[in-house]
Parts: C-alpha cells; structure tokens; sequence
C-alpha cells in the first residue's frame, strides 16, 4: 500500500485531533521513563572516596597506613609519626573498604566494592546497558512488525517495570548487569515501537513536529534523575522509585488500538475500520470507509498487480563516490551526535558545583533545543543548522577547556550551550538522512545510522571514564568529532525547498542543483515527514 494513499484517510479524520493527541501523550508520557533508565547510572554507579578498611581483628599497638587500594603495616610500632619512613608491608584490601557517604549513602559501587582491581566491572554498567539498548530495538522492531505494535508496547512497558525493580532488589553484581540489560532491550524497544505506533496514527501535516518533539518528554526524564537523585541517596531505592514512573502507562497501555495501517497489513480489514470509525468519532469528523483507500491503492502507479519489493544491502549505500562519501559523513554526524549527547549527560558530575544541578539544566536546555529544530530547519536550512550547531557543539567543548575549574559557573553555562547545539544537530540528523537519500534506500540509510549512534553510545561512558587521566578528555574528543562533522556537513546538498529523491539520478543531482534553483521550488516540508515516516519501518527506525 502506498504511504501517501494514507494521507486520504488523514484527510477524512484529521491529522492530528483530539484521538491522535490523547495517544500521543499517552505514549509519549512513557518516553519519559526511557530517559530515565537510559540515564539513571549517571548516579547509581557513583564511585565515591574510600580507603582500606584495617583488619578487623587489630592486635595491640599495631599501626597501619590506609591507602585508596591497599594498605601498610608499620614493622616499627614505635613510631607514631606520620611521615613514617621505616620498613613496612603492603597487604590487599581482603577485608573491604571505607566508604565517604557524604554524598550517598551507597551506590552500586559501593554495593559491591567495583573499585580498584574491580573498577573495570564498575566501568561496564553503561556500556552493557547501550549495548542491550542496541539489541534490543532490531529485536522488538521485528516483533512489532510480526505480532502487531499494541502487544509489543504493552511487553515492553511491563518489562520495563519488572527488570526496573528487578535491578533495584539485585543480590550480586551480576544479576544487577542482567537486570539492567534486558532493561535497555525494552527501553529501547519500547522507544523504537512507540515512535512507529504514533507516527502511524499522525498526519503528515503534523508528523515533523510531532517526532521531533517526542525527544522533549525523552529530556524530562533527565530531569528526574537529576532530581530523584538530589531527594535519595541509596542507590536501590533511587532505582526503585524510578522505576515506579512507568506504571501508570502499563495500567493504561491495554486500552490502546492497534493501528490501522499494520491491521491492513495483515488483512484485518474489518478491524482496521473499526479504529477509523472511533478516530472519527472522537475527532468529531466523517469516518472513511476503507474499502475505498484499498481501491485508490490498487489505481495508484502499482497498477492492479503487486510491486516485487527490491532487497537492497549496505553496499547500495555506496553506489558512487558522491554517495559513498554522503554515506560516510553522515554516519559520522549521527556518531558525534550520540557521542556529544551521552557524553555531555554522563559528564555532568566532573562540571564542578552541584551534580544534580549540572545534570537538571543539561536537560532543560534540550527542550528549546528541540523547538529551535523544527523552526529554523525551515526558515534557513537543514545544511546550516547541522552545520552551525556542530561548530557551536565544538566551540564550547574549547570554551569548557579553558575555563578554570574554580570558576564551574561558567563551565557549567558552557557545557549547556554545548548540550543544546548537540542537541539540536542530533534532532535532525533523523530527518535530514532521510531527505538526502532515494525512496529505494532511505530505511537503509537512517538504519545503518542509527547502528551507528549506538555504538557511539556504548563508546561515551568509557570517553567519561577517561576523565581520570584527565579531566577534559570528553570535551576533546566530542569538540574534535564535531568540528570534522561541521565542516563535512558543508559539503552535505540543501533539502530544503527540494522535492524528495525516489532514483539514485534524482539523488545525485542535489549535488549540482544550486541553492537559487532550490529556492524556486515550494517548501517540501509536509512530504519530508511524511517520507520520513516511511522510512521508519520498525526493523529500520529501531536500530536508533
């Protein structure tokens, strides 16, 4: 069935009444509970200061030194200088460690001592956790597809609340990190599916801002972390009390339909026009009877027999040296976006100042960042804002540098206008990669770019944790991605104002058309969304 035919039941129901608005909300309500998992280790896998506990069983007059990993017994108890330079020996930290909890009462470091020689099992939890996020929207995209989006949301969702509590109440390490990685499976197929499930009930006259502005309820989640963590200091109850944001979706999540478009994929029409007719009824409009979308089909330019649908490989992503190198710069943007977005986040307690504070306006700035998007993409172009937003991206990162860490006001002041250029970028890549590619490969295009953001997500922690050797590493690393992304993105064609590419003829003439020719055309913006909906095919959109 052909997408645009779609429009024509919009067009009798509304593209976005009252009914699409209540599911959107709904939905989009439990994209809040997504940020905060994605997010919620920012806190939990504090590493706080600590020493060597002494042996528990101290003999008289023994004296021993305590250091951060080991600790000393003094030979000579003689000596009760501190600067003791006699003979000593050195024994491991067998007996634990003493813990600052100062700042919090106990972590999942501190759970179960993951420093020292342990540090590195402290390291993964996020990693694995982006990880598990990778896996699993390829795994629930092709569910949804297979059993339907209402039974993959309602799965998820209640996953999400099971493996949620299931990490706070973990007995070892290990079941924690298993907790947490079929945690990030749901949460991300939850993310993958829900976006499919509202976009399938918007028009296109809605669909760009709508899409774009599910990433906001993404960023309140942010600001629940930061906030859950400023009122609870106990790591497993931190990770409780979050997890509790989702049950009101999963207590409401078996009233959502089905969409109409996957029950006409699967031949259930009569169900199909069931949606349609209480859609309209809400929407206080005329309902459509769909035996006549199913005639406009089959008259559309398939003709009466049905299209051989063509398999395309990463390969066809490379088809000339024009789109080989697009193909290149624009995996390299989604990887800095993902890269800057997560690392901003995570890095928000080495700003200095209040952690909690730092990490709650790294996701206030997110929001404008989103509503900056969808206004200026339009007005100036989707080149000139990636590209402006990637150079603002970097110059903060190099402002951040050489700010001195006493004054963390302004490194903080730094760091969100940093978080709200990356922002920006990262909110358009999605649309962007789907304007510059034929209809042939455009869910191949934004897939494999999705693929590759999530491997920049399981790379930002590490990026993070390298802020021990020294403490601007991140900065580095996401303002040197962002300038390259920057200045290859001039080198990007404009789509603003360029009817959408369906050849790889039509696609290589972006190259060429100059920017006078661009601005004759009539403003696609409509048709962008609606062409980035198609390709949003759960199995594709849900690599991101």
């Amino acid at each position: 069935m052909g997408s645009r035919h779609f429009e024509w039941i919009y067009d009798h129901v509304g593209h976005f009444g009252r009914f699409q608005r209540v599911l959107y909300f709904i939905c989009a309500f439990q994209n809040i509970s997504c940020g905060i998992h994605y997010l919620a280790s920012v806190f939990m896998g504090v590493t706080p200061r600590h020493v060597c506990r002494p042996p528990g069983n101290l003999q008289n007059g023994e004296i021993w030194e305590l250091s951060r990993c080991s600790r000393n017994k003094r030979e000579n108890t003689s000596s009760l200088d501190y600067e003791y330079t006699g003979s000593k020996k050195e024994f491991p930290c067998v007996d634990g460690y003493i813990y600052d909890q100062n700042t919090w009462k106990s972590t999942a470091v501190t759970q179960w001592n993951l420093v020292c020689d342990r540090k590195w099992l402290a390291m993964l939890i996020q990693p694995l956790f982006m990880f598990g996020v990778l896996l699993g929207s390829v795994t629930f995209g092709y569910f949804s597809d297979r059993l339907g989006r209402r039974v993959v949301l309602w799965a998820t969702s209640s996953g999400m609340f099971l493996f949620g509590i299931a990490a706070a109440f973990a007995v070892d390490y290990y079941i924690f990190m298993a907790a947490r990685f079929f945690l990030a499976m749901v949460a991300s197929g939850y993310l993958v599916v829900g976006f499919v499930y509202v976009m399938e009930f918007i028009g296109m006259k809605s669909r760009t801002w709508a899409s774009v502005h599910l990433h906001s309820f993404f960023a309140v989640g942010t600001l629940l972390v930061a906030l859950t963590g400023y009122l609870v200091r106990t790591w497993w109850l931190y990770q409780m009390i979050l997890s509790t944001v989702t049950v009101p979706f999963v207590l409401c999540c078996w009233l959502l339909p089905e969409t109409p478009f996957w029950l006409l994929s699967e031949g259930r029409y009569e169900e199909a026009q069931k949606i349609v007719d209480i859609m309209a009824k809400w929407n206080r409009t005329s309902s459509c009877k769909l035996s006549e979308f199913l005639s406009l089909d089959l008259q559309g330019p398939v003709g009466n027999s049905p299209t051989e649908v063509q398999k395309h490989s990463l390969s066809h992503l490379f088809y000339n040296w024009n789109i080989a190198t697009r193909t290149l710069t624009v995996w390299l943007i989604w990887f800095t976006g993902s890269l800057g977005f997560y690392s901003f986040s995570l890095n928000s307690v080495n700003l200095g100042g209040n952690e909690y504070l730092n990490l709650f306006l790294l996701g206030v700035v997110e929001i404008p960042a989103y509503t900056f998007v969808c206004i200026a993409m339009d007005k100036v172009g989707r080149r000139t804002v990636l590209a402006y937003s990637l150079f603002c991206s970097a110059l903060t990162c190099g402002v951040v540098m050489v700010i001195p860490h006493k004054h963390y006001i302004l490194g903080v002041v730094a760091a969100m206008v940093g978080k709200f250029a990356i922002g920006a970028a990262f909110g358009l890549i999605y649309l962007y990669t789907a304007e510059l590619y034929p209809t042939i490969v455009r869910s191949l295009a934004v897939g494999s770019g999705s693929m590759v953001c999530r491997l920049a997500s399981i790379l930002a922690p590490f990026s993070v944790d390298l802020s021990s050797v020294w403490i601007f590493i991140p900065q580095l690393f996401v303002g040197t991605m962002a300038f390259l992304s920057g200045v290859l993105t001039l080198k990007l064609p404009e789509t603003l104002g360029k009817q959408l590419a369906t050849t790889w003829e039509e696609a290589a003439k972006l190259e060429s058309e100059n920017e006078s020719n661009s601005s004759k055309l009539l403003p696609t913006t409509n048709n962008s969304g609606l062409e980035k909906t198609e390709a949003m095919t759960p199995r594709d959109s849900g690599l991101g």
